[in-house]
Protein backbone atom coordinates (compact mmCIF):
# COMPACT_ATOMS: atom_id res chain seq x y z
CA UNK A 1 0.00 0.00 0.00
CA UNK A 2 3.12 2.35 0.99
CA UNK A 3 4.32 1.90 -2.83
CA UNK A 4 1.14 2.41 -4.56
CA UNK A 5 0.99 5.82 -2.22
CA UNK A 6 3.96 7.35 -2.74
CA UNK A 7 3.43 6.48 -6.69
CA UNK A 8 0.05 8.16 -6.65
CA UNK A 9 1.05 11.34 -5.06
CA UNK A 10 4.09 11.75 -7.63
CA UNK A 11 1.70 10.85 -10.95
CA UNK A 12 -0.68 13.54 -9.13
CA UNK A 13 2.60 16.27 -8.97
CA UNK A 14 3.08 15.40 -12.86
CA UNK A 15 0.11 15.28 -14.01
CA UNK A 16 -0.64 18.77 -12.04
CA UNK A 17 2.64 19.99 -13.70
CA UNK A 18 1.13 18.87 -17.20
CA UNK A 19 -2.00 20.34 -16.91
CA UNK A 20 -0.76 24.19 -17.04
CA UNK A 21 0.77 23.21 -20.48
CA UNK A 22 4.05 24.50 -19.53
CA UNK A 23 6.77 23.67 -22.27
CA UNK A 24 9.25 21.03 -20.97
CA UNK A 25 12.76 22.46 -20.73
CA UNK A 26 15.26 20.89 -22.84
CA UNK A 27 16.88 18.56 -21.12
CA UNK A 28 20.61 19.52 -19.14
CA UNK A 29 23.41 18.12 -20.14
CA UNK A 30 25.62 16.36 -17.70
CA UNK A 31 28.09 19.07 -15.65
CA UNK A 32 31.74 17.86 -15.17
CA UNK A 33 32.34 20.64 -12.65
CA UNK A 34 29.06 19.47 -10.65
CA UNK A 35 30.93 15.39 -11.13
CA UNK A 36 34.03 17.17 -10.01
CA UNK A 37 32.69 19.63 -6.91
CA UNK A 38 30.89 16.44 -4.97
CA UNK A 39 34.09 13.99 -5.62
CA UNK A 40 35.97 16.99 -3.68
CA UNK A 41 33.62 17.07 -1.25
CA UNK A 42 32.76 13.25 -0.94
CA UNK A 43 36.67 12.67 -0.92
CA UNK A 44 37.66 15.70 1.67
CA UNK A 45 39.39 14.48 5.10
CA UNK A 46 35.98 15.56 6.66
CA UNK A 47 34.78 12.74 5.64
CA UNK A 48 37.08 10.19 7.27
CA UNK A 49 37.18 7.91 4.39
CA UNK A 50 33.40 7.21 4.49
CA UNK A 51 33.55 4.22 5.91
CA UNK A 52 29.97 2.40 7.45
CA UNK A 53 29.20 2.64 11.24
CA UNK A 54 31.23 6.04 11.35
CA UNK A 55 31.24 10.12 11.69
CA UNK A 56 31.88 10.20 7.63
CA UNK A 57 28.48 7.88 7.56
CA UNK A 58 26.38 10.39 8.94
CA UNK A 59 28.40 13.33 6.70
CA UNK A 60 27.91 11.38 3.54
CA UNK A 61 24.62 10.31 3.84
CA UNK A 62 23.39 14.55 5.24
CA UNK A 63 25.20 15.43 1.97
CA UNK A 64 23.38 12.83 -0.21
CA UNK A 65 19.80 13.98 0.87
CA UNK A 66 21.23 17.68 0.57
CA UNK A 67 22.09 17.39 -3.24
CA UNK A 68 18.53 15.00 -3.98
CA UNK A 69 16.56 17.81 -2.07
CA UNK A 70 18.48 20.94 -4.00
CA UNK A 71 17.46 18.97 -7.17
CA UNK A 72 14.19 18.35 -6.45
CA UNK A 73 13.59 14.66 -6.07
CA UNK A 74 11.79 13.22 -3.61
CA UNK A 75 12.61 10.66 -0.86
CA UNK A 76 12.51 7.07 -2.06
CA UNK A 77 12.81 4.47 1.35
CA UNK A 78 10.54 3.09 2.90
CA UNK A 79 7.48 5.22 4.40
CA UNK A 80 8.31 8.46 2.90
CA UNK A 81 12.51 8.47 3.98
CA UNK A 82 15.28 9.46 2.60
CA UNK A 83 17.07 6.00 3.86
CA UNK A 84 16.49 2.22 3.92
CA UNK A 85 18.47 0.89 7.35
CA UNK A 86 20.93 -1.62 6.57
CA UNK A 87 21.45 -3.94 10.17
CA UNK A 88 25.24 -4.14 10.39
CA UNK A 89 27.49 -5.37 12.53
CA UNK A 90 31.49 -4.55 12.38
CA UNK A 91 33.78 -6.92 13.82
CA UNK A 92 37.65 -7.08 14.60
CA UNK A 93 40.06 -9.41 15.58
CA UNK A 94 42.37 -8.46 18.22
CA UNK A 95 46.00 -9.43 17.81
CA UNK A 96 44.82 -12.75 16.78
CA UNK A 97 47.75 -15.81 16.93
CA UNK A 98 47.65 -17.80 13.78
CA UNK A 99 50.24 -20.48 12.68
CA UNK A 100 50.73 -23.45 10.99
CA UNK A 101 51.96 -26.47 13.25
CA UNK A 102 53.52 -29.83 11.74
CA UNK A 103 55.88 -31.98 13.93
CA UNK A 104 59.03 -30.35 12.77
CA UNK A 105 58.08 -26.72 14.25
CA UNK A 106 55.76 -24.54 13.21
CA UNK A 107 55.07 -20.95 10.79
CA UNK A 108 53.50 -18.27 12.54
CA UNK A 109 51.32 -16.67 10.45
CA UNK A 110 51.17 -12.59 10.86
CA UNK A 111 48.30 -10.74 9.67
CA UNK A 112 48.78 -8.42 6.66
CA UNK A 113 52.02 -9.57 5.82
CA UNK A 114 51.21 -13.51 4.91
CA UNK A 115 47.60 -14.18 5.61
CA UNK A 116 44.47 -11.67 6.11
CA UNK A 117 41.80 -12.87 8.17
CA UNK A 118 38.02 -12.14 9.43
CA UNK A 119 34.90 -13.01 11.32
CA UNK A 120 31.43 -12.47 9.99
CA UNK A 121 30.31 -13.84 13.51
CA UNK A 122 29.14 -12.53 16.24
CA UNK A 123 31.34 -13.97 18.57
CA UNK A 124 33.55 -12.76 21.11
CA UNK A 125 36.31 -15.20 20.87
CA UNK A 126 37.51 -17.26 18.00
CA UNK A 127 40.24 -19.71 19.58
CA UNK A 128 41.14 -23.30 17.92
CA UNK A 129 43.94 -25.59 18.58
CA UNK A 130 44.67 -28.91 15.76
CA UNK A 131 42.19 -27.90 13.05
CA UNK A 132 42.82 -29.59 10.28
CA UNK A 133 43.28 -28.58 6.63
CA UNK A 134 41.67 -29.48 3.55
CA UNK A 135 43.26 -28.46 -0.11
CA UNK A 136 40.06 -28.30 -1.92
CA UNK A 137 41.49 -26.81 -5.37
CA UNK A 138 39.20 -24.47 -7.01
CA UNK A 139 36.40 -25.57 -4.70
CA UNK A 140 33.77 -25.57 -7.05
CA UNK A 141 30.26 -27.53 -7.56
CA UNK A 142 29.21 -27.51 -10.77
CA UNK A 143 26.78 -30.06 -11.94
CA UNK A 144 26.02 -28.22 -14.93
CA UNK A 145 29.88 -28.43 -16.18
CA UNK A 146 30.35 -31.76 -14.24
CA UNK A 147 32.90 -30.41 -12.36
CA UNK A 148 32.88 -31.12 -8.39
CA UNK A 149 36.59 -30.63 -6.57
CA UNK A 150 34.86 -32.00 -3.26
CA UNK A 151 34.05 -35.31 -3.41
CA UNK A 152 33.40 -37.56 -0.22
CA UNK A 153 35.76 -34.98 1.42
CA UNK A 154 33.85 -33.90 5.04
CA UNK A 155 34.56 -30.38 5.60
CA UNK A 156 33.01 -30.40 9.38
CA UNK A 157 35.54 -27.91 11.58
CA UNK A 158 38.14 -27.77 9.13
CA UNK A 159 39.72 -24.40 7.24
CA UNK A 160 39.35 -25.09 3.71
CA UNK A 161 42.47 -24.09 1.22
CA UNK A 162 41.02 -22.94 -1.72
CA UNK A 163 42.97 -21.67 -5.07
CA UNK A 164 41.39 -18.69 -6.61
CA UNK A 165 39.53 -17.92 -10.03
CA UNK A 166 38.68 -21.23 -11.58
CA UNK A 167 39.85 -24.31 -12.91
CA UNK A 168 40.12 -23.00 -16.57
CA UNK A 169 41.91 -19.40 -15.76
CA UNK A 170 45.43 -20.98 -16.55
CA UNK A 171 44.76 -23.92 -18.32
CA UNK A 172 46.53 -24.69 -21.53
CA UNK A 173 44.86 -25.35 -24.79
CA UNK A 174 44.21 -29.27 -25.03
CA UNK A 175 43.59 -29.14 -20.89
CA UNK A 176 40.20 -30.87 -19.78
CA UNK A 177 39.82 -27.77 -18.45
CA UNK A 178 40.16 -25.53 -21.29
CA UNK A 179 37.22 -24.08 -22.11
CA UNK A 180 34.90 -25.48 -19.20
CA UNK A 181 34.14 -22.08 -17.32
CA UNK A 182 34.84 -19.49 -19.53
CA UNK A 183 38.20 -19.54 -20.30
CA UNK A 184 39.75 -16.29 -19.24
CA UNK A 185 36.59 -15.06 -18.37
CA UNK A 186 35.82 -15.75 -14.37
CA UNK A 187 32.19 -17.35 -13.55
CA UNK A 188 31.09 -17.17 -9.95
CA UNK A 189 32.85 -20.11 -9.26
CA UNK A 190 36.17 -18.04 -8.82
CA UNK A 191 34.83 -15.56 -6.59
CA UNK A 192 35.76 -15.42 -3.34
CA UNK A 193 32.66 -14.99 -2.24
CA UNK A 194 31.47 -18.41 -3.82
CA UNK A 195 34.84 -20.07 -2.06
CA UNK A 196 33.08 -18.81 1.56
CA UNK A 197 29.68 -19.40 0.77
CA UNK A 198 30.44 -22.80 -0.60
CA UNK A 199 32.82 -23.74 2.81
CA UNK A 200 30.26 -22.59 4.93
CA UNK A 201 27.08 -25.14 3.36
CA UNK A 202 29.73 -27.79 4.01
CA UNK A 203 30.30 -26.48 7.90
CA UNK A 204 33.93 -25.54 7.58
CA UNK A 205 35.00 -23.71 10.42
CA UNK A 206 37.07 -21.31 7.96
CA UNK A 207 38.60 -20.75 4.47
CA UNK A 208 41.74 -19.28 2.97
CA UNK A 209 41.96 -18.35 -0.69
CA UNK A 210 45.41 -18.60 -1.99
CA UNK A 211 46.46 -14.75 -3.24
CA UNK A 212 47.87 -15.07 -6.81
CA UNK A 213 47.92 -11.46 -8.61
CA UNK A 214 46.78 -12.31 -11.62
CA UNK A 215 44.47 -14.61 -10.86
CA UNK A 216 42.40 -12.22 -8.13
CA UNK A 217 42.88 -9.33 -10.22
CA UNK A 218 44.86 -6.90 -7.54
CA UNK A 219 48.14 -7.39 -5.71
CA UNK A 220 48.30 -8.53 -1.77
CA UNK A 221 48.25 -5.17 -0.65
CA UNK A 222 44.66 -4.62 -1.72
CA UNK A 223 43.79 -8.67 -0.51
CA UNK A 224 45.28 -7.65 3.24
CA UNK A 225 44.06 -3.74 3.40
CA UNK A 226 40.94 -5.27 5.46
CA UNK A 227 43.50 -5.81 8.85
CA UNK A 228 41.09 -7.81 10.64
CA UNK A 229 38.01 -5.79 10.13
CA UNK A 230 35.04 -7.25 8.64
CA UNK A 231 31.36 -5.20 8.34
CA UNK A 232 28.31 -7.62 7.59
CA UNK A 233 24.82 -7.40 7.64
CA UNK A 234 24.04 -8.13 11.25
CA UNK A 235 21.78 -11.27 10.87
CA UNK A 236 22.04 -13.91 8.24
CA UNK A 237 18.80 -15.73 8.22
CA UNK A 238 18.32 -16.64 4.42
CA UNK A 239 21.56 -19.13 4.66
CA UNK A 240 24.11 -21.46 6.91
CA UNK A 241 25.71 -19.83 9.36
CA UNK A 242 29.02 -17.72 8.17
CA UNK A 243 32.19 -19.72 8.76
CA UNK A 244 33.91 -18.72 11.90
CA UNK A 245 37.35 -17.38 9.58
CA UNK A 246 37.48 -16.70 6.57
CA UNK A 247 40.37 -14.37 4.45
CA UNK A 248 43.18 -14.57 2.36
CA UNK A 249 46.64 -16.81 1.88
CA UNK A 250 49.86 -15.08 0.72
CA UNK A 251 50.89 -17.10 -2.06
CA UNK A 252 54.61 -17.95 -0.19
CA UNK A 253 53.17 -18.77 2.87
CA UNK A 254 50.73 -21.15 0.74
CA UNK A 255 54.21 -22.84 -0.68
CA UNK A 256 55.53 -23.14 2.95
CA UNK A 257 52.13 -24.85 4.08
CA UNK A 258 51.66 -26.98 1.43
CA UNK A 259 55.77 -28.11 1.65
CA UNK A 260 55.01 -29.01 4.99
CA UNK A 261 52.40 -31.53 4.06
CA UNK A 262 55.20 -32.67 1.06
CA UNK A 263 53.44 -30.82 -1.73
CA UNK A 264 54.27 -28.69 -4.45
CA UNK A 265 51.76 -25.74 -4.92
CA UNK A 266 52.78 -25.09 -8.95
CA UNK A 267 51.94 -29.64 -8.81
CA UNK A 268 49.05 -28.89 -7.04
CA UNK A 269 47.90 -26.19 -9.48
CA UNK A 270 48.19 -28.23 -12.26
CA UNK A 271 46.37 -31.33 -11.05
CA UNK A 272 43.17 -29.11 -9.40
CA UNK A 273 42.80 -28.45 -13.12
CA UNK A 274 41.82 -32.06 -13.60
CA UNK A 275 37.97 -33.34 -13.93
CA UNK A 276 39.04 -36.16 -11.71
CA UNK A 277 40.76 -34.32 -8.89
CA UNK A 278 39.33 -34.27 -5.09
CA UNK A 279 39.66 -32.62 -1.93
CA UNK A 280 42.23 -33.91 0.27
CA UNK A 281 43.41 -33.67 3.98
CA UNK A 282 47.16 -32.16 4.27
CA UNK A 283 48.43 -34.82 6.82
CA UNK A 284 50.84 -33.65 9.72
CA UNK A 285 49.50 -30.09 9.02
CA UNK A 286 47.39 -28.38 11.22
CA UNK A 287 46.04 -24.74 12.16
CA UNK A 288 46.00 -22.67 14.98
CA UNK A 289 44.09 -19.52 16.19
CA UNK A 290 43.33 -17.53 19.35
CA UNK A 291 41.80 -14.43 18.87
CA UNK A 292 39.62 -11.94 20.77
CA UNK A 293 36.69 -10.29 18.79
CA UNK A 294 35.50 -6.73 18.98
CA UNK A 295 31.59 -6.91 17.96
CA UNK A 296 29.71 -3.67 17.07
CA UNK A 297 26.29 -3.50 15.77
CA UNK A 298 24.63 -0.23 14.15
CA UNK A 299 22.67 0.73 11.47
CA UNK A 300 24.13 1.47 8.34
CA UNK A 301 21.86 3.24 5.24
CA UNK A 302 20.93 2.88 1.69
CA UNK A 303 20.09 6.11 0.58
CA UNK A 304 16.95 5.84 -2.26
CA UNK A 305 15.79 8.54 -4.15
CA UNK A 306 12.40 8.65 -6.79
CA UNK A 307 11.69 10.53 -9.78
CA UNK A 308 7.70 9.00 -10.20
CA UNK A 309 6.92 8.05 -13.38
CA UNK A 310 3.75 10.21 -15.45
CA UNK A 311 1.88 6.70 -17.00
CA UNK A 312 3.28 3.59 -15.65
CA UNK A 313 4.69 4.82 -11.62
CA UNK A 314 4.74 1.11 -10.77
CA UNK A 315 7.54 0.00 -13.35
CA UNK A 316 10.64 1.13 -11.99
CA UNK A 317 14.23 2.04 -13.41
CA UNK A 318 16.74 1.59 -11.24
CA UNK A 319 20.28 3.81 -11.34
CA UNK A 320 22.68 3.55 -8.34
CA UNK A 321 26.33 3.47 -7.17
CA UNK A 322 28.07 2.85 -3.67
CA UNK A 323 28.66 5.64 -1.08
CA UNK A 324 31.12 3.93 1.23
CA UNK A 325 35.15 4.37 0.40
CA UNK A 326 37.83 2.06 3.17
CA UNK A 327 37.63 4.92 5.99
CA UNK A 328 41.04 4.97 7.39
CA UNK A 329 43.51 3.29 7.44
CA UNK A 330 47.81 2.76 8.28
CA UNK A 331 49.37 6.32 6.89
CA UNK A 332 50.79 5.94 2.66
CA UNK A 333 54.36 6.98 1.87
CA UNK A 334 53.19 10.48 1.71
CA UNK A 335 51.46 9.77 5.77
CA UNK A 336 47.83 10.19 4.50
CA UNK A 337 46.03 7.65 6.34
CA UNK A 338 42.12 8.21 4.49
CA UNK A 339 41.04 5.87 1.98
CA UNK A 340 39.05 8.58 0.55
CA UNK A 341 37.76 6.00 -2.64
CA UNK A 342 37.50 9.46 -5.00
CA UNK A 343 36.85 7.07 -7.94
CA UNK A 344 35.68 4.49 -6.08
CA UNK A 345 32.96 5.15 -5.71
CA UNK A 346 32.75 8.71 -4.97
CA UNK A 347 32.61 9.71 -8.52
CA UNK A 348 29.93 6.98 -9.75
CA UNK A 349 27.85 8.52 -6.48
CA UNK A 350 28.59 11.73 -8.32
CA UNK A 351 27.23 10.48 -11.33
CA UNK A 352 24.13 9.30 -10.38
CA UNK A 353 23.16 12.47 -8.53
CA UNK A 354 23.97 14.48 -12.30
CA UNK A 355 21.31 11.93 -13.61
CA UNK A 356 19.09 12.32 -11.36
CA UNK A 357 19.62 16.37 -12.21
CA UNK A 358 18.98 16.28 -15.49
CA UNK A 359 16.00 13.69 -15.32
CA UNK A 360 14.63 16.07 -13.10
CA UNK A 361 15.28 19.70 -15.00
CA UNK A 362 13.78 17.64 -18.42
CA UNK A 363 10.02 16.40 -19.38
CA UNK A 364 8.68 13.53 -16.99
CA UNK A 365 9.27 9.70 -17.92
CA UNK A 366 6.57 7.29 -18.15
CA UNK A 367 8.07 4.86 -15.72
CA UNK A 368 9.67 6.05 -12.29
CA UNK A 369 13.34 6.28 -11.79
CA UNK A 370 14.57 4.73 -7.98
CA UNK A 371 18.35 6.08 -7.16
CA UNK A 372 19.99 4.04 -5.19
CA UNK A 373 23.48 4.95 -3.26
CA UNK A 374 24.17 1.81 -1.25
CA UNK A 375 26.19 1.72 1.48
CA UNK A 376 28.88 -1.14 2.72
CA UNK A 377 29.95 -2.59 -0.98
CA UNK A 378 33.45 -2.53 -0.06
CA UNK A 379 32.52 -4.77 2.94
CA UNK A 380 30.74 -7.52 -0.19
CA UNK A 381 27.89 -5.69 -1.42
CA UNK A 382 26.06 -5.80 1.96
CA UNK A 383 23.68 -2.35 1.53
CA UNK A 384 22.74 -3.94 -2.24
CA UNK A 385 22.21 -7.14 -0.84
CA UNK A 386 20.08 -6.25 1.90
CA UNK A 387 17.92 -4.43 -0.70
CA UNK A 388 17.89 -7.42 -2.87
CA UNK A 389 16.44 -9.48 0.45
CA UNK A 390 13.87 -6.89 1.39
CA UNK A 391 13.34 -4.35 -1.72
CA UNK A 392 10.75 -1.17 -1.07
CA UNK A 393 9.99 -1.44 -5.13
CA UNK A 394 9.13 -5.11 -6.45
CA UNK A 395 11.76 -6.66 -8.43
CA UNK A 396 9.17 -8.08 -10.21
CA UNK A 397 8.63 -4.90 -11.80
CA UNK A 398 12.08 -3.30 -11.49
CA UNK A 399 12.52 -2.76 -15.25
CA UNK A 400 16.51 -2.36 -14.80
CA UNK A 401 19.47 -1.46 -12.77
CA UNK A 402 22.25 0.38 -14.32
CA UNK A 403 25.29 0.65 -11.96
CA UNK A 404 28.23 3.45 -12.05
CA UNK A 405 31.72 2.04 -10.22
CA UNK A 406 34.80 3.14 -11.03
CA UNK A 407 35.17 5.34 -14.12
CA UNK A 408 38.43 6.03 -15.73
CA UNK A 409 39.59 9.57 -15.45
CA UNK A 410 42.27 9.45 -18.68
CA UNK A 411 39.88 11.61 -20.79
CA UNK A 412 37.17 10.90 -23.87
CA UNK A 413 37.01 7.61 -25.17
CA UNK A 414 35.81 6.02 -28.75
CA UNK A 415 34.37 3.03 -27.03
CA UNK A 416 32.56 1.83 -24.09
CA UNK A 417 33.46 -1.56 -22.18
CA UNK A 418 31.24 -3.87 -21.78
CA UNK A 419 31.11 -5.82 -18.30
CA UNK A 420 29.73 -9.50 -18.62
CA UNK A 421 29.40 -10.41 -22.27
CA UNK A 422 26.42 -12.38 -23.32
CA UNK A 423 24.14 -11.39 -20.15
CA UNK A 424 20.99 -9.50 -21.17
CA UNK A 425 19.28 -7.41 -24.03
CA UNK A 426 21.00 -4.81 -22.37
CA UNK A 427 23.76 -4.78 -24.14
CA UNK A 428 21.38 -4.28 -27.53
CA UNK A 429 20.87 -1.01 -25.65
CA UNK A 430 24.06 0.11 -24.80
CA UNK A 431 25.52 -0.61 -28.45
CA UNK A 432 22.56 1.84 -29.60
CA UNK A 433 23.40 3.92 -26.69
CA UNK A 434 27.07 4.24 -28.08
CA UNK A 435 26.72 4.33 -31.47
CA UNK A 436 24.53 7.20 -30.75
CA UNK A 437 27.56 8.83 -29.36
CA UNK A 438 29.96 8.15 -32.09
CA UNK A 439 31.45 5.01 -29.99
CA UNK A 440 31.53 1.35 -30.47
CA UNK A 441 31.17 -1.33 -27.59
CA UNK A 442 34.36 -3.64 -26.62
CA UNK A 443 34.27 -6.09 -24.33
CA UNK A 444 35.99 -6.37 -21.36
CA UNK A 445 39.59 -6.97 -21.87
CA UNK A 446 39.96 -8.29 -18.34
CA UNK A 447 37.65 -10.65 -17.93
CA UNK A 448 39.62 -13.02 -15.64
CA UNK A 449 38.90 -10.26 -12.58
CA UNK A 450 35.15 -11.25 -12.78
CA UNK A 451 33.94 -8.02 -12.42
CA UNK A 452 30.40 -8.87 -13.34
CA UNK A 453 30.70 -10.71 -9.81
CA UNK A 454 31.76 -7.77 -7.56
CA UNK A 455 29.86 -4.66 -8.06
CA UNK A 456 26.61 -3.88 -6.66
CA UNK A 457 24.20 -4.51 -9.65
CA UNK A 458 25.22 -8.33 -8.81
CA UNK A 459 22.74 -8.09 -5.86
CA UNK A 460 20.01 -7.34 -8.56
CA UNK A 461 20.87 -10.05 -11.19
CA UNK A 462 20.56 -12.41 -8.73
CA UNK A 463 17.55 -11.37 -7.64
CA UNK A 464 16.56 -11.52 -11.34
CA UNK A 465 16.69 -7.92 -12.45
CA UNK A 466 18.66 -7.45 -15.57
CA UNK A 467 21.92 -5.15 -15.25
CA UNK A 468 24.51 -3.07 -16.96
CA UNK A 469 27.81 -2.40 -15.25
CA UNK A 470 29.97 0.56 -15.98
CA UNK A 471 33.59 0.45 -14.63
CA UNK A 472 36.83 1.83 -15.63
CA UNK A 473 38.99 -1.06 -14.73
CA UNK A 474 37.25 -3.86 -16.50
CA UNK A 475 39.50 -3.10 -19.90
CA UNK A 476 41.65 -0.37 -20.88
CA UNK A 477 39.60 2.00 -23.22
CA UNK A 478 40.28 2.84 -26.70
CA UNK A 479 41.10 7.04 -25.90
CA UNK A 480 40.62 9.48 -27.83
CA UNK A 481 44.43 10.70 -27.11
CA UNK A 482 46.53 7.47 -26.67
CA UNK A 483 44.77 4.82 -28.16
CA UNK A 484 44.34 1.27 -26.15
CA UNK A 485 47.82 1.72 -24.99
CA UNK A 486 47.08 4.57 -22.93
CA UNK A 487 43.43 3.23 -21.79
CA UNK A 488 45.45 0.14 -20.73
CA UNK A 489 48.38 2.02 -19.23
CA UNK A 490 45.39 4.14 -17.13
CA UNK A 491 44.28 1.04 -15.18
CA UNK A 492 47.38 -0.05 -14.39
CA UNK A 493 48.51 3.24 -12.65
CA UNK A 494 44.80 3.59 -10.95
CA UNK A 495 45.16 -0.45 -9.71
CA UNK A 496 48.76 -0.79 -9.04
CA UNK A 497 48.72 2.60 -7.21
CA UNK A 498 45.53 3.70 -5.99
CA UNK A 499 42.54 1.22 -5.72
CA UNK A 500 41.53 0.82 -2.18
CA UNK A 501 44.49 3.23 -1.48
CA UNK A 502 44.73 6.79 0.25
CA UNK A 503 45.78 7.35 -3.66
CA UNK A 504 42.65 7.52 -4.85
CA UNK A 505 42.00 10.70 -3.85
CA UNK A 506 40.40 13.69 -6.36
CA UNK A 507 43.59 14.97 -8.74
CA UNK A 508 43.89 18.19 -10.56
CA UNK A 509 45.21 16.04 -13.41
CA UNK A 510 41.26 14.42 -14.07
CA UNK A 511 40.24 14.43 -17.23
CA UNK A 512 36.49 14.29 -16.51
CA UNK A 513 35.54 13.73 -20.22
CA UNK A 514 35.39 9.93 -20.44
CA UNK A 515 33.45 9.73 -16.92
CA UNK A 516 30.80 12.03 -18.69
CA UNK A 517 30.33 9.95 -21.65
CA UNK A 518 29.47 6.95 -19.87
CA UNK A 519 27.26 8.98 -17.27
CA UNK A 520 25.58 10.49 -20.15
CA UNK A 521 25.33 7.22 -22.20
CA UNK A 522 23.86 5.70 -19.09
CA UNK A 523 21.02 8.93 -18.86
CA UNK A 524 20.14 8.74 -22.46
CA UNK A 525 19.22 4.60 -21.94
CA UNK A 526 17.34 5.44 -18.88
CA UNK A 527 15.15 8.01 -20.81
CA UNK A 528 14.64 5.32 -23.85
CA UNK A 529 13.73 2.57 -21.59
CA UNK A 530 11.32 5.41 -19.26
CA UNK A 531 9.15 6.08 -21.89
CA UNK A 532 9.15 2.30 -23.30
CA UNK A 533 6.79 -0.31 -22.75
CA UNK A 534 9.24 -2.88 -23.34
CA UNK A 535 11.66 -5.29 -20.61
CA UNK A 536 14.55 -6.10 -20.88
CA UNK A 537 15.47 -10.06 -21.07
CA UNK A 538 18.01 -12.43 -19.90
CA UNK A 539 19.68 -13.96 -22.70
CA UNK A 540 18.69 -17.55 -22.74
CA UNK A 541 22.19 -18.83 -21.25
CA UNK A 542 22.32 -16.45 -18.26
CA UNK A 543 22.23 -18.32 -15.34
CA UNK A 544 19.63 -14.85 -14.31
CA UNK A 545 17.29 -15.76 -16.57
CA UNK A 546 14.97 -18.32 -14.79
CA UNK A 547 14.85 -16.62 -11.58
CA UNK A 548 13.50 -13.44 -13.87
CA UNK A 549 11.16 -15.78 -15.84
CA UNK A 550 9.25 -17.17 -12.67
CA UNK A 551 7.87 -13.47 -12.19
CA UNK A 552 6.86 -12.85 -15.82
CA UNK A 553 3.11 -12.55 -15.05
CA UNK A 554 3.98 -9.54 -13.13
CA UNK A 555 5.38 -7.28 -15.80
CA UNK A 556 2.25 -5.92 -18.62
CA UNK A 557 3.99 -6.85 -21.68
CA UNK A 558 4.10 -4.06 -24.87
CA UNK A 559 1.13 -3.04 -26.12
Amino acid sequence: MLRRFLFAAGMAVVVGACSTSKVPAPAAAVDPGRLEAMVKVLASDAFEGRAPGTPGEDKTIAYLIEQFQAIGIQPGGPDGQWTQAVPMMRTFLESPQLAFTYPQGQLQLVQGENIEVSTVRAAEHIHAEEVPLVFVGFGVTAPERDWDDYGDIDLTGKIAVYLVNDPDFAAEPGEPAAGRFGNRRMTYYGRWAYKYEEAARRGALGALVIHETEAAGYDWSVAAAGAGERVALASNATGPAPIALQGWLHEGAATELLAMAGHDLATLRRAARQPDFSAFELDGVQFRVHSDVTVTRFDSRNVLGLLPGSARPDEVLMVSAHWDAYGEGPPDAQGRTVRAGANDDALGTAGVLEIARVLQTGPPLERSVVFALWTAEESGLVGSRAYAVDPVYPLETTVANFTLDILQTAGAAQDVILVGEGQSSLEDDLARAAAAQGRYVTPENLPENGLFYRADHFSLARAGVPVLLLMGIAGGADLVEGGRAAGNQWIADYVGNCYHKPCDAWSPDWDLSGAVQDIELFLRMVEDLGNARRWPEWRPASEFKAVRDNSAAARREDG
